[in-house]
């Protein structure tokens, strides 16, 4: 992707993020998922760090690295024709310099946004460290010349420790550091709370929040003033629910109809066979 494009979808994909109307941002995990999602509509796509890791044969949050990582994000860029934005988890590395390095490499594989994690194994890392490990990932992007969106994750809602309120407080603490440091939303997992979510959004930062069955609607989320709504692994764990129950429907039944209403294998061939025939 040439450096034109790439800056004219960081336009587009941070002008997405936008209060009463959020982005609604599915989350792929290889270039046939991303064809599918771009081919339904979706205005830019999100890669998530546990889809990819289950599809290279490895655990989430198992140190994937930036190498497999940047590999999977431009075999995405390269068929999704919309903006993509990166899960790097945390970085790959504690170091600035391993943030900075990771987001290097997904950048220059045509990223415009990335997710970055603000906690490594179980250790939630000190905010004050982690505004320094995201200042990095800003410098590296900007030696780019790529003015990417970075969706500053915070774990402290994941994590469930202490009173909501208490968790609220130390949130608001981290985007005033993290704003100052290069960040351009807050992302807040685990959090569905929404006048929690409403307090965040009178904070430094725009609130993105992760959404799945039982959360609170796209309509509710908007309300409370969050700028971006996506799925994380569940569309990549749905898919496999199919294979596993299609897998059973065979074994224990010998028939198929699991199978039924599958994607167009034309639709998606033709897509592939045109990135390849361009590459």
């Amino acid at each position: 992707m040439d450096l034109e494009t790439q800056n004219r979808y960081a336009a587009t994909f941070a002008a997405l993020h936008r209060p009463v109307e959020p982005l609604l941002l599915p989350n792929a995990w290889d270039a046939a998922s991303a064809v599918v999602i771009a081919d339904a509509g979706a205005p830019a796509i999100a890669t998530t760090s546990a889809g990819v890791a289950w599809s290279l044969g490895v655990p989430d949050a198992a140190d994937l690295g930036a190498e497999r990582a940047a590999g999977v994000v431009e075999r995405i860029t390269a068929v999704a024709g919309i903006p993509v934005s990166a899960d790097i988890e945390a970085g790959y590395g504690p170091a600035p310099e391993d943030l900075a390095a990771t987001t290097e490499a997904v950048v220059k594989a045509g990223a415009v946004g990335v997710n970055i994690e603000d906690r490594i194994g179980a250790t939630l890392l000190e905010p004050a460290e982690q505004a320094e490990r995201l200042a990095a990932a800003r410098a590296a992007a900007e030696r780019l010349g790529v003015k990417i969106w970075i969706n500053a994750r915070t774990d402290l809602f994941l994590a469930g420790e202490g009173p909501l309120d208490v968790r609220v407080d130390a949130a608001l603490d981290r985007a005033s550091r993290y704003a100052k440091a290069g960040a351009d939303s807050l992302f807040v997992p685990g959090l569905v709370d929404l006048d929690a979510i409403a307090k965040l959004v009178a904070g430094p930062l725009p609130v993105a929040v992760m959404a799945f069955p039982g959360a609170p609607t796209v309509a509710e989320f908007a309300e409370a003033g969050a700028v971006r709504v996506s799925l994380g692994g569940a569309i990549a764990q749905a898919a496999y629910v199919v294979a596993a129950r299609a897998t059973t429907e065979l074994l224990t039944k010998g028939t198929y109809e699991t199978t039924a209403g599958g994607v167009d294998y034309g639709a998606v061939n033709r897509r592939l066979t045109q990135v390849a025939e361009r590459a």
